[in-house]
């Protein structure tokens, strides 16, 4: 019986802090808003792992900081997504060793650097979630691969070689070109996942780009994931704008509601499911997850997990 889990994708937001609308006057540290948003959700994501390698020292804080039956679930570094990644934001003691004309560019990409460094790279992601895992509270490694990853043997290998980067990790995938599930691609492309245990995030986004993946659920191992990163067609593919911004969207219950069937439709196929709001801007992520939250759970009371 899946155990269902509803949260955010953000705790920290600045918008979300400074709106006022969430966070009770006496939660103004960062052990008292965790604490504060761990009594109300059972599951966060953490986003700032994509920007920057997470440490051992957050992840101690934060297993104390949290009740038992709460879970992280963490945005893989950029890097490891083959996303351009700012300089400044490798350790640096990796920065040190980089040949001489890698440090004068802006951006690096996964294929720009040595093995070796890669491979360093690598083991101190790992090392960082080690307090969390061994907690019991990590949940999944979220691998959201940019636009101009398309289908293709080269791609696939390399999904693969993440999961052999972090073995003891599960990994999730989450896909931001729609070739990935059009008419040609998508039973591949699940089947693919299904093979290698791959947990397949289902999104709900805005549609119509060539980044919009459809809202296609399915579950291609026993943990199901759900993304909601809002409905924004303006500021979707936007330039210059952070990413709460982007994701500036409240859903209407009626929006959510064609979900809370699919969501349980999922919840047949699996041990466990995992349902993000990404729209965090101020505190409409948090709205939407607590309106899921009830509406899941008035449909299915006894499969909601405990918090």
């Amino acid at each position: 019986m899946a155990i269902i889990r509803v949260g955010t994708c953000s705790w920290t937001d600045p918008t979300l802090i400074s709106c006022g609308c969430f966070y009770p006057d006496s939660a103004r540290s960062a052990e008292a808003r965790l604490q504060y948003y761990a009594s109300q959700f059972n599951i966060v994501e953490v986003d700032s792992s994509y920007y920057a390698l997470p440490n051992e020292r957050n992840s101690y804080l934060w297993a104390e900081r949290t009740s038992n039956d709460f879970i992280f679930d963490f945005k893989v570094f950029r890097l490891f997504t083959q996303h351009p990644t700012p300089l400044n934001s490798l350790p640096k003691a990796i920065r040190q060793e980089l040949p001489p004309e890698m440090g004068q560019k802006a951006n690096l990409y996964y294929r720009d650097l040595p093995a070796e460094l890669t491979d360093d790279l690598w083991k101190r992601f790992e090392s960082a979630l080690l307090p969390l895992d061994s907690a019991g509270k990590l949940g999944v490694v979220l691998f959201q691969f940019p636009s101009w990853f398309y289908p293709g043997n080269e791609q696939r290998e390399y999904i693969l070689s993440c999961k052999q980067k972090l073995p003891q990790y599960r990994l999730a995938i989450e896909f931001r070109h729609n070739s990935w599930l059009n008419s040609k691609n998508m039973e591949r492309t699940l089947a693919f996942l299904r093979d290698n245990d791959l947990p397949f995030v289902c999104v709900d986004e805005p549609q119509g780009f060539k980044s919009s993946v459809p809202p296609v659920a399915e579950a291609t191992s026993d943990v199901g994931l759900v993304r909601f990163h809002g409905r924004n067609t303006e500021t979707w593919e936007k330039k210059g704008i952070g990413p709460a911004e982007r994701f500036n969207y409240l859903y209407t219950e009626e929006q959510l509601k064609p979900w809370v069937e699919k969501i349980g439709k999922l919840m047949a196929q699996t041990k466990g499911m995992h349902v993000l709001f990404n729209n965090c801007y101020q505190d409409k992520a948090v709205v939407n997850a607590r309106q899921m939250g009830f509406m899941l759970s008035s449909q299915t009371p006894s499969r909601m997990a405990e918090e």
